[in-house]
C-alpha cells in the first residue's frame, strides 16, 4: 500500500479544521474523543453504539458518514449488480456501505460500495479484520445532502493515492454519475448512459436507468 506524505500540523482553530475535513457540516464532526486524538478503536466503538454511527477516521478526527434511505437502496442495488458480475468470475469481493478500509495508517475510509480484486486479497480471501488494510480497486460514493464537493474531492484523492483504479460518484437527485480514472480525470454520465467497469471490471455495464428504477413497484408484463 502506498505511503502517504507527511501530514501538515493539526489545525489550530475550528474553521481550519472544518476546511481540512472538506467543509463538512459541523454536526458530522465528533467531539468525543477530542479531534486529533481519535483512533481506530474509536471508529469501532462508534459503530457499536446503540445508535450505530459509522465514522471515517481522518487525521485523528471522527467524521460521521451521512446516511439516508434512498442512498442505502441505491448502494444495495449497485452491490447486487456488481456481485452478479463478480461471483461467477471469482475475481474479487464487493463490500457494502459499512465496509471499513484502512487505506493509509491512521486513515479509514468507508465507500458506499467497493470492489477489491482477488490479487489484492491475502491468499485470495478478505482478512477477518474489523477494518481491513486494503485499498479498493473501485470505490463508489453515493451523494447525500450533507456531502460537500470538497469532501468528495478529498475522498477521491485518498482512494487514488492508495491504489484505486476507478471511482464512481453517483448523484441520486439528478440520476447521473461521474466516472473517475484519477482524482483529476472524470467523465460525466447523463441519466441515459451506463456505468462500465473499464479495465477494472471488463465487460460490466449498468444503465443508470436500471440502477434508478423503482424496485418496489410492480411493472406490467
Amino acid at each position: 500500500m502506498p505511503k502517504r506524505t507527511i501530514k501538515p500540523a493539526f489545525p489550530e482553530n475550528v474553521q481550519d479544521l472544518v476546511e481540512r475535513l472538506g467543509n463538512v457540516p459541523l454536526e458530522r464532526i465528533r467531539l468525543r474523543p477530542p479531534p486529533g486524538t481519535a483512533t481506530e478503536k474509536d471508529v469501532l466503538a462508534a459503530e457499536r453504539e446503540p445508535r450505530k454511527r459509522l465514522c471515517e477516521l481522518i487525521d485523528g478526527v471522527l467524521v460521521e458518514k451521512p446516511t439516508g434511505t434512498r442512498e442505502a437502496l441505491i448502494a444495495s442495488l449497485l452491490g447486487y449488480f456488481l456481485w452478479e458480475y463478480v461471483r461467477p468470475r471469482g475475481c474479487g469481493v464487493v463490500l457494502g456501505a459499512d465496509g471499513m478500509l484502512r487505506i493509509f495508517p491512521g486513515r479509514v475510509r468507508i465507500p458506499d460500495v467497493s470492489f477489491i480484486a482477488s490479487e489484492r486479497l491475502p491468499k485470495g480471501e478478505l482478512p477477518d479484520d474489523a477494518i481491513a488494510e486494503i485499498a479498493p480497486n473501485l470505490a463508489v460514493e453515493i451523494l447525500s445532502r450533507s456531502n460537500t464537493g470538497k469532501e468528495i474531492e478529498l475522498k477521491l484523492r485518498d482512494y487514488f493515492q492508495s491504489g484505486a483504479e476507478l471511482a464512481w460518484v453517483i448523484q441520486p437527485k439528478t440520476r447521473t454519475a461521474d466516472v473517475y480514472t484519477s482524482a483529476e480525470e472524470k467523465r460525466h454520465l447523463s441519466k441515459n448512459q451506463s456505468l462500465d467497469g473499464g479495465s477494472v471490471l471488463p465487460g460490466f455495464k449498468l444503465p443508470l436507468k436500471t440502477l434508478f428504477a423503482s424496485p418496489g413497484r410492480k411493472h406490467a408484463s
